[in-house]
């Protein structure tokens, strides 16, 4: 089937999304997190296919840990699907109203955006995850996930198919492009007028060529090169426990700290320990000069390295002159992701807060609390890292569009 023919059927599926109510789509959501329990080993099976193909083709540890899944994971994602039923269903909501002085009711509502096209690479709790988040928001699903993960994401969207059926809601609310074929992506980019918003998931190359090539709207998330910075009015033991969690509590997902930089009055006190940290958690440090003197092991960073989104066991550290040099080093090598600042100055706070330009800025906590499960959200459909819409974590909220209602008594305008 063609990608037009999928893209024709999931807008008529959103017509009927578009209407149902929340008790409809919230048991639909738990048929899926039961269907997903019940047939795991069949989900398993596909996942040890895409693993073992993985392996073979060389793939790095931290791409084979997104792509994988075991009956936790998968019981962890059913649990964000039901995680998500409890939440408000954000369709119908009223933005803002009002009773305008000629007496015209204005109502600006929540409404789903229809079509939502996510293209993401090796990551099998994405299609669930972006498929619940898009049928509680009312809208259809197209995903195309990457052929590394094709298997499990084929497994996957069958059950979910079967259960969104089962419950009452068509089934192409959730459809998976062929994974195989570069022309799928193509011409998902291009079905503008049949998919309303594409939502890339993935590296750097991925968002940038989904952006520069798309013709249907896209919302941007981004690329992680998160920075964790330690302020002179730092408690150090809590900056040596909080860079340590931002760079290793997982070392494949975009809100894990890459960047740590060190305010120069503290630096010597500081990086000794935290270099023993990192060294004891096996993460290899690329330190600069003023770095490198505390350790033999530093090894000496570059530009490309202070720009690096790892995903891996490695972290660039740098020490700075001043807040003033760390927000500096953040505008240079930033992505707009997250960063973090670890101090005991509201002053240095606030300052680092306003002038440092991310979704979502840490104050005293680890980077990889930006999550939309972390912040409450439930599932998310991704960081969003740019401006227009939405921004940081996007719930179900950021799933939707509004519109206005206007309602008068026969009302003309002169």
């Amino acid at each position: 089937m063609s990608v037009t023919e999928q893209a024709r059927r999931a807008r008529t599926a959103a017509e009927q999304l578009a209407v149902a109510t929340r008790t409809v789509k919230d048991a639909a959501l738990h048929a899926m997190a039961d269907a997903l329990v019940a047939r795991t080993p069949e989900i398993l099976a596909a996942n040890e296919a895409d693993l073992a193909a993985g392996r073979s083709a060389g793939l790095t540890a931290a791409v084979l840990d997104r792509l994988a899944l075991d009956p936790g994971r998968v019981a962890g994602i059913a649990d964000a699907l039901r995680q998500m039923a409890a939440l408000p269903d954000p369709v119908g909501e009223v933005v803002r109203g009002s009773t305008l002085p000629n007496g015209l009711e204005l109502r600006q509502i929540r409404v789903p955006f229809g079509v939502v096209g996510i293209i993401y690479e090796a990551r099998p709790n994405v299609t669930v995850d972006a498929a619940g988040i898009c049928l509680k928001s009312g809208n259809a699903a197209l995903l195309r996930g990457s052929s590394s993960a094709a298997h499990s994401n084929a497994a996957l969207v069958t059950v979910l198919r079967d259960a969104v059926a089962g419950a009452g809601l068509p089934a192409d609310a959730v459809q998976l492009l062929d994974a195989g074929s570069r022309d799928s992506v193509k011409e998902l980019m291009r079905a503008r007028g049949l998919v309303d918003v594409l939502i890339p998931r993935g590296g750097a190359s991925l968002i940038r060529t989904v952006v520069e090539e798309s013709t249907v709207p896209v919302i941007e998330t981004g690329v992680g090169n998160c920075h964790v910075y330690v302020d002179a009015a730092a408690d150090l033991d809590n900056a040596v426990a909080i860079a340590l969690n931002a760079k290793t509590q997982r070392l494949s997902t975009c809100n894990t700290a890459e960047s740590l930089l060190v305010h120069a009055a503290v630096a010597d006190a500081f990086l000794p320990p935290m270099l023993a940290a990192f060294a004891e958690a096996g993460v290899t440090v690329h330190g600069d000069e003023r770095v490198a003197a505390h350790s033999a092991a530093v090894l000496p960073a570059t530009d490309e390295d202070f720009a690096t989104e790892y995903l891996s066991a490695d972290i660039s550290v740098a020490v700075v002159d001043s807040l003033d040099a760390a927000v500096a080093h953040i505008r240079r090598y930033g992505t707009g992701h997250t960063e973090a600042i670890v101090t005991d100055s509201t002053t240095a706070a606030r300052e680092f807060v306003a002038r440092v330009d991310a979704a979502a800025v840490m104050v005293n906590a680890s980077t990889r609390f930006t999550d939309g499960g972390e912040f409450g959200f439930g599932a998310e459909i991704g960081i969003s890292t740019q401006k227009l819409h939405a921004r940081g974590p996007m719930g179900l909220p950021e799933l939707t569009s509004t519109k206005y209602v206007v309602t008068g008594n026969g009302h003309l305008r002169g």
